[in-house]
């Protein structure tokens, strides 16, 4: 499987891709992507979570025994707990969110899955969200996994991230380029 160089040349896209190496020969991409979810948004909830993960105050040991009890109580997978292992025994652990999104990123090119943002004025309806989704997939040639977010600054319209392409079509931006037009 290939992988990006940008995601190889990263501290965190070096560590996910060598999870994603075990968890495909185990056949266990799937639960290690789920376990990897489930870490993150427990990352987001817990402030205390968070500064056991970003604490250099606290031992390697002290660390592994934090996420040994995390992953217990979250009831991950065996090879997740084991990265995490590894990752409190290098001192890795501030790079998890990372790694989590590295990880995501390295198995969705694998699924032949591309991800892309929209970002709306007001909230997009799921009707809105399910045609822009088949229509971005139509565009890409494959599978669009959609994240909708709201920016009341955006005034209206739409900005589309698909990797490192953006569309615009916001109304602030109309309006920013025809007011750089009168300056000139």
């Amino acid at each position: 499987m290939e992988i990006s160089a940008g995601i190889q040349s990263s501290l965190a896209g070096r560590y996910a891709s060598a999870l994603f190496e075990l968890a495909s020969e185990g056949g266990s991409v799937s639960a290690v992507e789920s376990d990897l979810e489930t870490l993150g948004a427990a990352l987001n909830e817990s402030d205390d979570l968070r500064a056991a993960t970003t604490n250099p105050q606290l031992s390697r040991e002290e660390q592994g025994q934090a996420v040994d009890a995390i992953a217990k109580h979250l009831k991950v997978s065996n090879l997740t707990t084991n990265f995490l292992g590894v990752l409190a025994g290098n001192r890795r652990l501030s790079k998890l969110p990372d790694m989590i999104g590295a990880f995501k990123s390295i198995a969705a090119a694998q699924r032949g899955e591309v991800t892309a943002t929209v970002t709306s004025a007001h909230p997009l309806s799921d009707d809105q969200v399910a045609t822009l989704k088949n229509k971005l997939t139509a565009r890409e040639g494959r599978t669009v996994m959609l994240t909708a977010d709201v920016d009341p600054d955006l005034l209206g319209g739409l900005v589309v991230t698909i990797g490192s392409q953006r569309i615009d079509a916001s109304i602030r931006t109309r309006l920013n380029s025809l007011s750089q037009a009168m300056k000139a």
